[in-house]
């Protein structure tokens, strides 16, 4: 694998790594490619000055942005099939009714370019296995041969334009090498960032963890929690106990352990929408301290209510029941 040339995404410079991968070494730069585009967009004026430099049409022309490239990086096929021209590669719509007549099995070709909206990328046979050298992924992904007209097709599901290329591709050392040699993939290349993105996404959650021992927060997470604490210091004490009943309640139903986050979600998951955030941030140990107040409270409230009805029912010369 470490002989195959992978060029990875550079900004929107797809189609130079798409060339560049397909040709197997750093035969394009976007200053070369950008002098093929302003070649065309000079070739289509010319062309459309025949019609008189005066008409309509020929100013509306001059007024629109090329369409052969961009500022992004963007280039279009007319520009990719000029630069495949140098070395002598003709490219062939897969799709098309000429090429579908001829009935040639895909793993009898060379190469492949596939185009999605602005997205280039290759397709590409090095010894005798075939290759996808996506710039966005992490490295080449081996394709079998038996997997590579299903995965064409279903590129084709997705809306990508796939070009066969034609020719004789220049040497290089990774087909030279894989000709005599087979080479196996244990695990497949992710695409680019997507280790990060998932790391970040799925947070690292333990049953075991003490008090001080939570991540740092960023300052996006540290200012949500900060405003769901302010939400919570301003609710009313009737909607607080309300929310706590609750919670408490479901915290004990079928013996879930509330201390368990599964406990704490699930009671927040069960209500309406009005609270959920707060009980969503309700952790084990302030679950247990809010309980316990609650349930002083309640046991006081009671007290004082006893105390009063003993009170009433000595100045009435009633004799309190047992």
């Amino acid at each position: 694998m470490e002989s195959i040339f992978h060029e990875k995404q550079e900004g929107s410079l797809c189609a130079q790594h798409c060339l560049n991968n397909l040709l197997q070494g750093e035969y394009f730069s976007p200053v070369e490619l950008s002098a093929i585009a302003h070649q065309l967009d000079e070739e289509e004026r010319m062309r459309m000055a025949e019609g008189g430099v005066q008409t309509e049409e020929y100013r509306t022309f001059l007024q629109q942005p090329s369409g052969n490239m961009d500022d992004s990086g963007f280039f279009s096929i007319q520009v990719i099939s000029n630069a495949l021209g140098v070395w002598g590669l003709e490219i062939v719509l897969f799709n098309s009714r000429e090429y579908q007549q001829l009935q040639i099995d895909p793993i009898h070709e060379k190469a492949f370019i596939c185009n999605y909206k602005e997205h280039w990328f290759t397709v590409r046979k090095l010894g005798q296995q075939w290759f996808n050298l996506n710039s966005l992924l992490t490295g080449p992904e081996l394709i079998s041969d038996t997997y590579l007209a299903l995965f064409l097709a279903q590129l084709q599901q997705e809306g990508y334009s796939i070009f066969v290329i034609r020719g004789n591709l220049p040497d290089c050392e990774a087909d030279q090498i894989l000709r005599i040699m087979r080479v196996d993939q244990q695990q497949r290349p992710k695409l680019i960032g997507e280790d990060e993105a998932q790391r970040l996404a799925v947070p690292q959650v333990t049953d075991t963890a003490l008090p001080g021992d939570e991540a740092p927060l960023d300052e996006d997470e540290e200012e949500l929690r900060k405003a769901l604490a302010l939400s919570r210091e301003h609710m009313e004490v009737e909607d607080e106990e309300a929310d706590l009943r609750r919670a408490i309640q479901l915290s004990m139903q079928g013996g879930a352990d509330p201390r368990s986050p599964g406990a704490v979600v699930a009671a927040s998951s069960s209500q309406g929408s009005g609270s959920a955030a707060v009980k969503e941030t309700l952790s084990a140990e302030e679950l247990r301290r809010r309980r316990q107040a609650y349930f002083d409270r309640q046991t006081q409230n009671a007290l004082a209510h006893a105390s009063n009805t003993a009170g009433e029912e000595k100045d009435s010369g009633t004799k309190p029941n047992q």
